[in-house]
């Protein structure tokens, strides 16, 4: 009975799986005791290797592992293995030395430029540079840090305002991609083998933004002698005007707008590589003044552009882009020559030459308006169009709209019929289009 007992209550169960738990671990007692790995030794620390212990882990695995020369890394590696990096670096050296060089190259440039025409600017503009300051006038030597500001490696800006008849003027100065000789290179290859891609040249391009009498709109009247600038009139006829060095004449003429209104003619008082593009003659007389001609002719070949304008650059295609925005655009190669510097200086007194003779007959200004007028009327054609199309289709989809509104109250023969009839419209609507084309 009380084996019994025993078997329900599972004591005779537990003795058994304990002796056979005992035996399990019966392997396990003749076991060796664990010793240090042999490469724990280093014959460089015997000392240290007799006294070392074992840390946790250390000998999994890793007993009876002999101590080799691939734990040493200066025995494992030769100079071969590096034959690679001994090409890359160097390389990756000279585009860096090259980078720096070019950049201080462009600032070294971009500094001799403005000791030559800083001068020239701060004696026609009360405020010259980017800070917005009052400019003071300064030996050719001192250039201050805000005159320019480098937009990129090859491309510095500068700003000047303060001046009767113009709003502001706008320079940019472009040069040689020096920091990067591979892609110089390529641009200098590539214009020798295609006509678009013109050769890359150092270039300053100027723009003078005249007031024509909007002074009141353009300077704050809190500002010193705002009420003096309101009583002058800055206002000149509009019209386009260019002298163009003959290379650029036919590139002008696809990427301007205002260039393309204009004919062309070359003018006895010009050397032989420059022409005029004008839009009528008696403008052509007024413009070329002796001082202007000597100048452009002194200049040479570094003149690429001067061009008077009151129309967009970019085609319009609104007739808000039509309102006339006079201005005076210079590109020329930067070069710090005198008689570039006074091709500059007569640039910056343009402005006064045009608000004092760019006043001409009505005859002579008919032509231009003409040009202008019919260009307005194409514009205004093109948006009476654009707007009766919207009338259209906002027209066609009222309609939608309630025939799908009455599709929505009639049953599902009413909708048939109504389909139907509405297919046999169609039909004969494009029956009536055929007949008629025939």
């Amino acid at each position: 009975m009380a084996d019994l007992l025993k078997n329900l209550l599972g004591g005779a169960k537990s003795t058994a799986s304990s002796v056979a738990s005992a035996d399990d671990f019966a392997d396990f007692a003749t076991a060796a005791s664990p010793v240090p790995p042999s490469h724990a030794a280093s014959s460089a620390f015997p000392d240290a290797a007799s006294t070392s212990r074992p840390s946790f882990g250390a000998g999994m695995g890793l007993a009876g592992r002999p101590y080799t020369k691939w734990y040493r890394v200066w025995e494992r590696v030769a100079i071969d293995d590096f034959y690679q990096e001994m090409v890359i670096v160097p390389i990756l050296l000279v585009i860096i030395l090259v980078n720096i060089w070019g950049a201080s190259a462009n600032k070294r440039r971009a500094k001799q430029w403005a000791k030559t025409h800083l001068p020239l600017l701060q004696s026609e503009y009360a405020s010259v540079g980017m800070g917005g300051r009052k400019s003071k006038s300064q030996s050719g030597q001192d250039i201050p840090d805000d005159f320019y500001k480098e937009q990129s490696k090859n491309e510095y800006i500068s700003y000047a305002t303060g001046r009767q008849n113009v709003a502001w003027l706008d320079i940019k100065l472009s040069l040689y991609k020096r920091y990067n000789p591979v892609v110089w290179f390529g641009e200098t290859a590539a214009s020798f083998l295609f006509d678009s891609m013109p050769a890359p040249v150092e270039r300053l391009e100027a723009t003078a933004y005249s007031f024509d009498g909007k002074e009141k709109a353009v300077v704050p009247m809190k500002s010193q002698g705002a009420s003096a600038l309101g009583t002058k009139d800055s206002t000149y006829d509009g019209f386009v005007f260019a002298i163009v060095h003959k290379d650029k004449m036919k590139q002008l003429r696809v990427d301007r707008y205002d260039i393309s209104l204009t004919s062309t003619k070359d003018h006895p008082k010009l050397p032989h590589w420059a022409t005029i593009m004008s839009e009528a003659s008696e403008v052509t007389e007024a413009m070329l003044t002796p001082e202007l001609v000597k100048a452009v002719t002194d200049a040479g070949e570094d003149l690429e552009a001067l061009i008077i304008s009151d129309q967009p650059i970019d085609a319009p295609k609104k007739l808000n882009d039509t309102v006339p925005k006079k201005r005076v655009y210079l590109a020329m190669r930067v070069n710090d020559t005198p008689a570039n510097a006074r091709l500059f200086s007569v640039f910056l007194r343009l402005p006064d030459h045009l608000v004092t003779s760019a006043h001409f007959r009505p005859e002579a200004m008919r032509k231009i308006r003409a040009t202008r007028e019919e260009e307005q009327k194409k514009l205004r054609k093109i948006d009476e169009e654009e707007k009766a199309e919207e009338r259209r289709l906002a027209s066609d989809k009222l309609k939608k709209e309630e025939r799908d509104r009455k599709l929505s109250k009639m049953t599902a023969d009413e909708q048939r019929k109504f389909l139907e009839k509405e297919k046999e419209k169609q039909q004969r609507k494009g029956m009536k289009k055929q007949t008629m084309r025939g």
